[in-house]
């Protein structure tokens, strides 16, 4: 199903290019943004509008009569509208404007996690310091007038996720949201616990498509469900996917609320419409905005202020809302995540502890090897089914190898010997066709089931529903090539999947999670954080129904993979610390997030990846997300707009347009005249990174701690880990806040002795009571 929709979308696309190529050039238009910053204090709704469509009219003909598809008017001001490449040069002129581009298509970032997360809070997160636990006792503590807004792709009401028994009106004043009519959805869908729910199109005749359904909110797609009752779903018992994966599916913060923005259908989500939720969701008045989408690091990442996501954000920062985004499904390539601007949470994705094991079972003395799929298998337990590897059932055709054969393309079988037959195949990362295209084919051929064998195990458990199906490694195969060669009339059989817990190690960094460092801003450390983003299960709508086992009644929940499932989990940890801490800025959050993070597995050694290589700070940020620990940081590394705006002025942007961009700028600001990209490094961030640093050179940086724990009067000591090839040196040592003092600075001193075996050295500098361990990693590069 989905590759013939990715074919029809193919051809949609070829049909609009010929279509574009066939027109005369000069006529052709395109939907741009227009991006003109802050809106000012005084200006209404109105009035901007009535701006946006006077600037307009200067630039087209008169003879035209212009549209806007967007305006922006609530938390920052600019539009949309069709403009051609001339008329968008002359818009980029005009005085006000900061940056005019072409309206850009962003894509979803899909490919028991918090009770993982609860039971990763009493391991050892520092060696050789004892583990502190946080007094708190629940990650889902608090919540009750946090509001959750999610840019996605809609919402199914009627789940129980989305239940809002227990739960009372509103308390806090001041929410401005609204359910909209359509169609199929209104007010009524809306309760307690669904407060909010919009939705977008782009309005744009020249696609041959639409990005969203015009009016309702309502999910086609099953992303927005899912991330939505990830992030603050009710707890719904005897949750599972067809029987697997069973147990109490609950949002991070089930007592918050969530407000649906629809920004995304079935071929992507618009810019345009990106920026009208983000406009949208900060007037509503939304705490949280969980966004699980983003551009693709293939491309060139957009610069800062033609950067939709980087845009809305920044203004949703400014009116003090915490933004959390997906950091990308472009890994493992490094320098491969997006949503990198410092004012964004960036989430990668890592496992949990949870394993999908299909078995497979060889011979009379029924040898048992370890395999990992989902099927619900209605094979016999007993191994009564002849076994056949592909490279054995190859066809006479001369097409045929002995390659194609044990990759089992099945052109080069013959299928006469592979009819009703289990068959093994070989499979690996370089193959041109798909899992799911092969095993569709060969059970179009009579085999009865497939092994198929991995060069490299992904995290993932790929889904056969009924079919028969598992995936084993290389050195699992050997055991069953070894059986298959010494044995006549060799038979096996494929278990039903079962749901394995407790499964060592976890978590490991998922492969698909993209990779730092920032491409755009080496100097702050990017992703942040990590979180489960793996065969995570959440709420599913009950229509979609193309992946429901025969015989099976839509379940209601479906097992998702990719940093779309690891955003909102962080979402879910962000509003419980908003609801006990309603003073505390997004940098604040961020900090408490970031400086209790995990650094071990659950076998109390450091991260890895799911390859089996040792993760870095690149890979997971600052570490695995510790729900409990975050709501009692201890200290926090705050930061204000200022600081924003000076990052802007680091990073080449010039004082007028910083103008433009932010409401909030200080009487008096000036850019540095030494304003560089290095200087980035010294921002108050919860993480340091420190770039084009040579050898035995020095550079210092410095850092403010807030107190924030319970006592007043305390005293804090550092600690370092460091490699060998760098030494650390902090003043002072130790910081001892009071009363009168709860911002305290410290400085580090980096000294690189040697580069020449690795080009990024980590550590990592930490300050501890004797309750809490506040910790920062840092990233030390030459280029």
């Amino acid at each position: 199903m989905k590759f013939l929709l990715s074919n029809i979308v193919a051809l949609l696309l070829v049909f609009y290019l010929l279509s574009l190529a066939s027109g005369k050039e000069e006529k052709k238009k395109d939907v741009y943004i227009v991006y003109m910053g802050a809106a000012a204090p005084a200006s209404s709704p109105e009035t901007l509008t009535q701006t946006h469509l006077q600037l307009l009219t200067s630039v087209i003909k008169r003879h035209e009569h212009p549209k806007l598809i967007q305006s922006y008017k609530h938390g920052f001001s600019g539009f949309a509208v069709k403009l051609s490449k001339d008329e968008a040069l002359a818009m980029s002129r005009k005085k006000g404007v900061i940056s005019v581009f072409v309206d850009p298509i962003y894509h979803l970032h899909t490919t028991r996690s918090w009770d993982f997360l609860q039971l990763q809070n009493s391991i050892e997160t520092s060696s050789p310091s004892k583990s502190i636990k946080a007094e708190a006792t629940s990650s889902s503590i608090g919540g009750e007038d946090t509001i959750i807004g999610l840019l996605d792709t809609g919402i199914w009401p009627e789940l129980p996720s989305f239940s809002d028994k227990g739960m009372g009106p509103l308390k806090r004043k001041g929410w401005k949201g609204t359910c909209v009519n359509a169609s199929d959805f209104n007010s009524s869908n809306c309760n307690m616990k669904l407060i909010g729910a919009r939705a977008y199109s782009t309005d744009d005749s020249s696609l041959p498509y639409s990005f969203t359904d015009a009016d309702s909110p309502r999910d086609d797609d099953g992303h927005g469900t899912h991330t939505a009752s990830t992030a603050a779903g009710a707890a719904v018992s005897n949750a599972s996917y067809y029987g697997v994966a069973a147990g109490t599916a609950k949002g991070g913060s089930p007592t918050s609320r969530i407000a649906m923005y629809k920004v995304c259908g079935l071929f992507g989500c618009s810019g345009s419409s990106i920026l009208a939720a983000f406009d949208d969701a900060i007037a509503d008045g939304v705490d949280v905005l969980s966004i699980s989408l983003g551009a693709s690091s293939v491309f060139s990442n957009p610069d800062f202020d033609k950067d939709p996501i980087a845009i809305g954000s920044f203004h949703a920062v400014e009116k003090n809302v915490i933004v959390v985004c997906s950091a990308g499904n472009d890994g493992p390539l490094p320098e491969s995540v997006v949503n990198a601007a410092p004012w964004i949470l960036t989430v990668a994705a890592t496992t949990i502890d949870r394993k999908f094991e299909s078995d497979i079972v060889l011979g009379r003395n029924k040898h048992v090897i370890k395999g990992q799929a989902i099927n619900f298998s209605t094979l016999r337990k007993s191994p009564t089914f002849s076994l056949i590897y592909g490279r054995s059932a190859k066809s006479k055709s001369r097409s045929s190898t002995d390659q194609s054969a044990s990759h089992c393309k099945l052109e080069s079988l013959d299928k006469k010997k592979i009819k009703g037959k289990i068959i093994v195949c070989k499979n690996s990362d370089d193959d041109d066709t798909s899992n799911s295209i092969i095993v569709d084919q060969l059970k179009g051929s009579g085999v009865i089931g497939v092994i198929l064998v991995k060069d490299q195990q992904k995290s993932i458990a790929s889904t056969y529903l009924d079919f028969p199906v598992t995936e084993i490694l290389l050195q699992a195969a050997d055991e069953l090539f070894t059986y298959i060669n010494s044995t006549e009339k060799p038979v096996t059989t494929i278990l039903p999947t079962v749901a394995v817990t407790k499964y060592k190690p976890a978590p490991q960094i998922a492969y698909f999670s993209s990779r730092g460092p920032s491409s755009q801003t080496k100097n702050i450390l990017k992703p942040d954080i990590a979180a489960p983003g793996v065969d995570i299960l959440a709420g599913w709508p009950m229509t979609l129904s193309s992946d429901v086992p025969p015989g099976k009644k839509p379940s209601g929940f479906n097992l998702l993979s990719g940093t779309s499932m690891a955003c909102p989990h962080v979402a879910g940890v962000a509003a419980n610390i908003k609801s006990w801490n309603l003073a505390w800025s997004p940098a604040a959050i961020r900090s408490a997030i970031m400086t209790t993070a995990i650094l071990m597995n659950n076998n109390k050694t450091q991260l890895m990846t799911d390859s089996g290589s040792v993760a870095t700070p690149y890979d997971f940020g600052a570490g695995e997300v510790n729900p409990t620990a975050a709501l009692q940081p201890g200290l926090i590394y705050d930061a204000t707009p200022k600081d924003y705006l000076l990052f802007l002025c680091n990073y080449g942007y010039d004082k007028a347009k910083i103008k433009l961009i932010s409401a909030s700028i200080p009487v008096g600001f000036k850019c540095p005249k030494n304003s560089s990209k290095d200087l980035i490094s010294g921002m108050n961030y919860p993480s340091i990174a420190v770039s084009n640093l040579q050898g035995q050179e020095k550079r210092t940086v410095s850092r403010t701690l807030t107190n924030v724990g319970g006592k007043e009067v305390i005293t804090y000591i550092v600690s370092v880990q460091s490699p060998v090839e760098v030494e650390v040196k902090v003043v002072p040592e130790k910081l001892q806040f009071t009363k009168k003092n709860k911002k305290l600075n410290y400085d580090v001193t980096f000294s690189v002795k040697d580069f020449s075996k690795k080009s990024d050295l980590f550590g990592w500098i930490t300050w501890s009571d004797d309750k809490h361990r506040v910790r920062t990693p840092y990233v030390l590069s030459r280029k």
